[in-house]
């Protein structure tokens, strides 16, 4: 399969590397992207916003061979949750990491600390406790040194979708800091934040317990559930 990862805010491609060696091993075709005005710290970010990485990972799906399998970390299911929306037919399957399907109108976050075009990443009393679940002070220092302000359009901008196809493409929720039990309890009392996931039409849901950056803090497990995601997909194309 074809496989594209859509890391979240702060992040490029790098930050995958160590949930990739499984599904290369597999031999699965993997495509870790880094996102406009990702480049680097000093990439220019002005003017860039959600549409921008939208139509990026769109571009890698429509120069990837055959069916794409979607991975986005935290943003980055907001992300593919557009692509989604604009290639349905070209999608086998959509895994949003610790994340969920951003429904139409809806930001990814207009309430993080923004500095001119920027978003840097804040000081961690900013995020919540779940957050920060088993990172500890080495992978925070970590963290902090290899981050690049996100470009403040792509947090800020409203989630525009018009193919209701989306909502026929299987997707497989990876629960990290909130259990998928919670997000079932979401669902059931019509939560706006769950309210584009609840209109999906088949979903699996995986807990891989940790916070919110688990590509740091259990990257061997991650990897091992998208290539168990991955391959219930291939196995589901091969079905007679």
């Amino acid at each position: 399969m074809e496989i594209i990862l859509v890391p979240g805010f702060w992040l490029d491609a790098s930050s995958w590397s160590e949930v990739t060696p499984p599904l290369v091993d597999a031999g699965h075709r993997v495509t870790p992207l880094t996102l406009p005005g990702l480049e680097s710290v000093n990439a220019p970010r002005a003017g860039i916003g959600l549409r921008d990485h939208i139509d990026a990972v769109t571009a890698a799906v429509d120069n990837a061979e055959g069916p794409v399998v979607l991975v986005g970390h935290s943003g980055g299911g907001a992300i593919i949750h557009g692509v989604l929306d604009a290639r349905p037919e070209r999608v086998a399957r959509a895994i949003y990491v610790d994340s969920g399907p951003l429904g139409e109108g809806g930001v990814i976050n207009d309430e993080l600390p923004v500095v001119g075009d920027d978003i840097p990443l804040p000081a961690w009393d900013v995020f919540e406790d779940a957050d920060l679940v088993d990172l500890d002070a080495e992978l925070r220092e970590m963290f902090r040194n290899r981050a690049i302000p996100q470009p403040k359009g792509v947090a800020f901008d409203k989630q525009r979708l018009q193919d209701e196809r989306r909502y026929d493409v299987p997707a497989t929720i990876i629960a990290c800091e909130f259990p998928s039990s919670m997000l079932h309890e979401w669902m059931a009392a019509g939560s706006p934040f769950t309210a584009e996931l609840a209109r999906m039409k088949d979903v699996e849901y995986v807990d891989l317990p940790t916070g919110h950056w688990p590509q740091f803090t259990r990257p061997e497990e991650l990897g091992a559930a998208i290539l168990a995601a991955v391959e219930r997909t291939a196995d589901a194309g091969k079905a007679p």
